[in-house]
């Protein structure tokens, strides 16, 4: 059966009942649609699978398949996730669609981010049932996932291993409000099932974590990879919980559930930066203190009337919760350009040396 084109106004993607469907099952929204000009409307949607140094790929019917890309093109500027418009005879490149979310960090020593995900719906911050349990670390992930409005899951794996997995399940739900927690054995088939409530039709899943804590395990499960497409996965050191980076570039697959899931490489470092919001919404509970301290410009550290230093007093705040806030507040202003100048044209103000 042959179908023919839809009638659509203006400003739309004209495409067959089967492509519309198949954007949709990509994660097609109208958020991206109500971006089309008029003059567009006899190009393709694409989405970005993967990114290389020197080429992109985008998701087609049949797979990946290869992006016409300008030699200047600079393909750090586009992320695993991202949408695009392609010309439909070459498949060339003509421009990306403003992103819903986008997963980035700023590295030491740069100005610029560096782009992990983009358009995530649902972050699993991955990590195990070991020594590798970091609840400082955790919450910074938890901030990157709240700056970037995409919905943070704790995953928890190998569970199996654990003696007593109600103990980093509990500590795991402490550190952020309603936030929900999944333990679970990567290697099984049950853990597609465990996760399946974030992984349906049009659904896109992004992993984080540290080396060696299964997150390449859990992709191949998620997405039914055989052998030869499998992603490497690498051993972890039980001595310290420590693994080796297996993921060297970012990938997105689709899951058997009807989800699309994307791979990072592993991250043990995470330099907070530009995250004030996120960092409110992780810890709510100081959030919400504050506005019945004193001062207005409480630091919740020696000044009368503070709300929240009361809390620590009466049990109902833990200090090292307080002490971890601190921390990242202070290291979120270090890390976060000033910007200077006149309104349009800010540039980034140099820090002075001691400072």
């Amino acid at each position: 059966m042959v179908h023919e084109r839809n009638t659509v106004s203006p400003g739309t993607i004209v495409t067959t009942q089967a492509e519309q469907a198949f954007l949709v099952s990509l994660g097609w929204s109208d958020f991206f649609a109500s971006q089309i000009e008029p003059d567009e409307a006899g190009l393709l949607p694409r989405r970005i699978a993967e990114v290389h140094r020197t080429r992109l790929s985008i998701m087609s019917e049949n797979g990946p398949e290869r992006l016409a890309i300008d030699i200047q093109t600079n393909t750090a500027e586009f992320a695993v996730g991202d949408w695009v418009l392609a010309d439909p005879k070459t498949m060339a490149f003509r421009r990306r669609f403003d992103r819903k979310t986008l997963l980035q960090r700023r590295t030491e020593g740069r100005k610029t981010h560096q782009l992990g995900a983009a358009n995530v719906d649902t972050l699993f911050i991955v990590t195990s049932c070991n020594a590798d349990f970091n609840p400082a670390r955790l919450e910074r992930y938890l901030a990157l996932a709240n700056q970037s409005e995409t919905n943070p899951v704790m995953v928890l794996t190998k569970a199996d291993l654990a003696d007593d997995v109600s103990v980093y399940i509990r500590e795991a739900q402490s550190l952020q409000r309603d936030l929900p927690v999944v333990a679970l054995n990567a290697r099984l088939a049950d853990a597609a099932e465990a996760l399946a409530p974030w992984c349906g039709t049009g659904q896109t899943v992004a992993l984080i974590g540290s080396s060696g804590v299964g997150k390449s395990t859990l992709v191949n499960t998620l997405a039914g990879l055989e052998h030869g497409e499998r992603q490497e996965t690498g051993s972890i050191r039980e001595s310290d919980a420590k693994g080796r980076h297996t993921t060297t570039a970012r990938s997105m697959h689709p899951i058997a559930s009807g989800g699309w899931v994307i791979d990072t490489p592993g991250m043990r470092t995470l330099h907070v930066s530009d995250s004030a919001e996120g960092i409110d919404t992780l810890f709510a509970e100081i959030t919400d203190l504050a506005p019945s301290c004193k001062f207005r410009d409480c630091t919740h550290a020696h000044e009368p009337g503070c709300a929240v230093q009361a809390a620590v007093k009466a049990g109902s705040l833990p200090a090292e919760r307080l002490e971890r806030w601190r921390k990242l507040q202070d290291e979120n202003r270090s890390n976060t350009p000033q910007l200077t100048g006149p309104r349009g044209n800010k540039v980034i103000q140099k820090k002075r040396f001691g400072k």
